[in-house]
């Protein structure tokens, strides 16, 4: 499922989920040093079991959806975007604003649980991430209306259906973390940059990463086409479309 013009879903997924068995850590994970830390606050629970995750959604790249006196607004108007809103501009409005709560260490022998509408993640830059689906279909006619980072916005936030270019690009980086604490690289395995061949259906798996040699699962960007004829720029890549495992 997709858009929304609030962020309820996340919060009625994960009071879906029961609370047990807690794991305990320290300190952040290393990976929360790559988020863009004028957008995004990232807050270890005082029992070290919760990580509370807070964006402002104001990405740090270029994009049509600033207002045109912004610095990072760039008119790709020209490359074929259509906004969906013409007077809706990134800072704009109300409602751009998101956060969670996950588990400091996600619970993998728990449910798998489907993606619903609104943000299901935070992204490095501090935009949303949503899934692969417009309201109550699907992407088509809304991929002319995604800019070069596969985003767009309407009434609440700035959000991520596909591959976000000036965070990820058909690469190993870190994308973001999604609602069940799990972390999301870009379409190429670390450390050896070629594309996994072990995913889960959520493109999913057990390995090192940039930032934990030692292993730890985590989702990838599904190194897949999606059909969007209507998108203006080349390989329409979506982002992720679910199921959360790490509930």
């Amino acid at each position: 499922m997709g858009c929304s013009s609030d962020d309820e879903s996340s919060s009625s997924i994960a009071d879906d989920v029961d609370d047990t068995d807690d794991v305990v850590v320290t300190e952040l994970h290393a990976a929360f040093a790559e988020f863009n830390s004028d957008a995004v606050t990232v807050m270890l629970s005082d029992d070290g079991t919760e990580i509370y995750i807070e964006t402002t959604g104001f990405p740090d790249h270029t994009s049509i959806y600033w207002h045109p006196d912004n610095a990072l607004y760039i008119d790709e108007s020209t490359q074929g975007v259509v906004k969906t809103t013409q007077d809706t501009y990134i800072g704009g409005g109300t409602g751009e604003a998101s956060s969670f709560t996950v588990d400091a260490s996600p619970d993998l022998n728990g449910s798998t649980i489907s993606t619903e509408l609104g943000t299901i993640g935070i992204s490095v830059s501090g935009a949303a991430i949503f899934n692969d689906q417009e309201g109550a279909g699907d992407l088509d006619e809304a991929a002319k209306s995604l800019d070069y980072n596969g985003g767009h916005k309407g009434p609440g936030v700035y959000h991520y259906h596909l591959e976000p270019k000036s965070i990820t690009n058909d690469d190993d980086a870190l994308v973001g973390i999604l609602l069940d604490g799990v972390f999301l690289y870009g379409r190429k395995d670390y450390p050896s940059n070629e594309y996994p061949s072990d995913l889960d259906a959520s493109g999913g798996h057990f390995g090192p990463t940039p930032h934990n040699e030692d292993g730890e699962y985590h989702y990838h960007i599904i190194n897949e086409e999606y059909n969007a004829p209507l998108y203006a720029y080349d390989e329409a890549i979506i982002l992720f479309a679910g199921p959360f495992q790490g509930y």
